[in-house]
């Protein structure tokens, strides 16, 4: 198996109430590692590019003002699956329906304040990460840990 990269974007609303740390906190505890993280203000130009797909919905504006309230923090985390692993702990998108346990049914109670972006698939993450990350703002280097996240026969470094 190889490790799979995935976009985070700490959102505004994570951001005011001060849940960064409590945020990545739960990611590297998973045995997720951490590849880039930086703090950034959106732009109306950048959430057309990234939000794309929402263009014509009747909310778009709303999302796209919500995002740019105050500056985000963008990581790329990495691990087998981890798009997957990543979306699993964040859980629904509608904060007031996701499980207790996940990021969103811990942290939220909103459908549009709702904490963190995550990628929806690989292809999605290769594209997500090349908008916010240049490539020298991705690092590689092998956790101590490596070890003891995977058994031997589920990723060789």
């Amino acid at each position: 198996m190889s490790l799979e990269r995935t976009l985070v974007i700490l959102k505004p609303s994570a951001i005011q109430r001060g849940l960064a740390g409590e945020i990545t906190h739960r990611f590297e505890r998973k045995g997720l590692r951490l590849a880039g993280i930086k703090m950034m203000q959106l732009t109306d130009d950048l959430l057309n590019e990234h939000y794309a797909h929402l263009k014509d919905r009747p909310f778009f504006q709303r999302v796209k003002d919500s995002m740019m309230a105050s500056p985000v923090i963008v990581c790329c985390y990495e691990g087998v699956d981890a798009v997957q692993i990543v979306r699993s702990m964040t859980g629904a998108t509608n904060g007031r329906v996701a499980v207790p346990g996940t990021i969103r049914g811990d942290y939220c109670v909103s459908a549009q304040e709702n904490i963190v972006h995550t990628s929806d698939s690989p292809k999605t993450a290769a594209e997500e990460l090349a908008r916010f990350f240049k490539p020298e703002e991705i690092f590689d280097y092998k956790l101590c840990t490596h070890p003891f996240l995977y058994y031997s026969d589920e990723y060789q470094l």
